[in-house]
């Protein structure tokens, strides 16, 4: 269950990049990589799904895995801004997400 939402965060992350290598779909070679990576990426977060996570669970560490992995990506790749603000931002990202995990298992 884990493995697959990891394999969804990993592989949506290399299609946003590519949608931002595509330049606005300028780009023509990243379209492809893209849209079949988004595509594998929803199928294994239905799998996820399928396989018992919860989807507040499985969404929240979804987005917040890939907002924090873009940012830092897309800052070495593609020179972005990552300021110490969006940085805490992120934290705050992440510490929300596991205090809707591990307050969703206990209860």
């Amino acid at each position: 269950m884990w493995l697959t939402l990891a394999g969804a965060i990993l592989i949506e992350v290399c299609a946003t990049l590519s949608l931002r290598a595509s330049d606005g779909f300028r780009k023509k070679i990243w379209i492809a990589p893209m849209a079949i990576g988004y595509l594998v990426s929803f199928t294994l977060l239905s799998v996820t799904l399928s396989l018992g996570m919860p989807v507040g669970v499985a969404y929240g560490v979804w987005s917040a895995a890939g907002v924090a992995l873009i940012a830092v990506i897309a800052r070495a790749l593609f020179n972005e801004p990552l300021t110490p603000l969006m940085v805490a931002g992120i934290g705050l990202i992440i510490a929300g997400v596991l205090t809707i995990e591990l307050t969703g298992s206990v209860g």
